[in-house]
């Protein structure tokens, strides 16, 4: 997917868009929500009931413990015309961003909701990607208890944006920095890539076991590629809910690790 901005610009978003869709049946129908990237972090776990808490899997309350873009509503939803909706951009200074057409049929709520899921991390990572790059302001003093913006990691503010598989497709690729790095001997290359595989881990949940996967990644011996590869399928399997194909893939690991 690819967002057109209408109003604003994609080398600077503001932070907060409306995102519009215009209907597959009737081109002047227009389907709307609102798309904010969030100042500071979110914790919606923080606000959760304990005892509904405590019936809620791990990577569920994961998810909820990082909420960095966030769409308000979460799906597409008719009731404005563009005109009102250019209006109401222009007066709250929003950027307002089209993503293409749509299928309005009520019964296609699960597409409605994946256009503005993948629209919002577009629009995330955008945003990420001009506040890492722009100019940081001469501040004389900050308050005390503040963070200053020379310590925020740009870096880790991408990964905040990214889905369980980007993450994971981010550690493949640093996977084969890392075997590049073995091979070659390269000390620095070595430890500056576990650095970026850990912060890449922060952000999985734990059934991933990407903790494993890292270790795999940077064990010397001929075995660790393989391992590592292996690490990787587990999870995108787990991604896929093709949970039939784990335990050969688990035994695969075993078979290897004892080897």
């Amino acid at each position: 997917m690819s967002i057109q901005f209408l109003r604003g610009s994609s080398q600077a978003p503001k932070g907060h868009a409306i995102f519009i869709a215009r209907s597959t049946s009737n081109p002047r129908e227009v389907l709307a929500t609102y798309c904010v990237v969030l100042p500071m972090p979110l914790s919606l776990a923080k606000y959760l009931p304990s005892f509904f808490a405590a019936q809620l899997p791990p990577e569920d309350l994961q998810e909820a413990t990082n909420v960095p873009v966030m769409p308000i509503p979460p799906m597409l939803e008719e009731g404005s015309t563009l005109e009102q909706l250019q209006i109401l951009a222009e007066r709250r200074d929003d950027d307002l961003c089209d993503l293409g057409s749509i299928n309005p049929n009520p019964r296609d709520l699960g597409e409605r909701m994946q256009v503005v899921q993948q629209a919002c991390q577009e629009y995330g990572q955008l945003y990420v990607s001009y506040i890492s790059n722009a100019p940081v302001p001469e501040i004389s003093s900050f308050e005390e208890g503040s963070t200053p913006l020379d310590d925020l990691d740009p870096e880790e503010l991408l990964l905040q944006t990214m889905n369980d598989r980007q993450r994971l497709a981010e550690l493949g690729k640093l996977v084969g920095v890392a075997r590049y790095a073995i091979e070659g001997k390269d000390t620095y290359q070595l430890q500056e890539t576990r650095q970026r595989m850990l912060k890449v881990v922060k952000f999985l949940p734990e059934k991933y076991r990407g903790t494993e996967l890292v270790a795999a990644a940077f064990d010397p011996k001929p075995r660790g590629t393989r391992l590592a590869e292996l690490y990787l399928e587990r999870g995108y399997k787990l991604l896929d809910e093709e949970y039939a194909d784990i335990p050969d893939i688990e035994r695969s690991i075993r078979e290897l690790q004892n080897s």
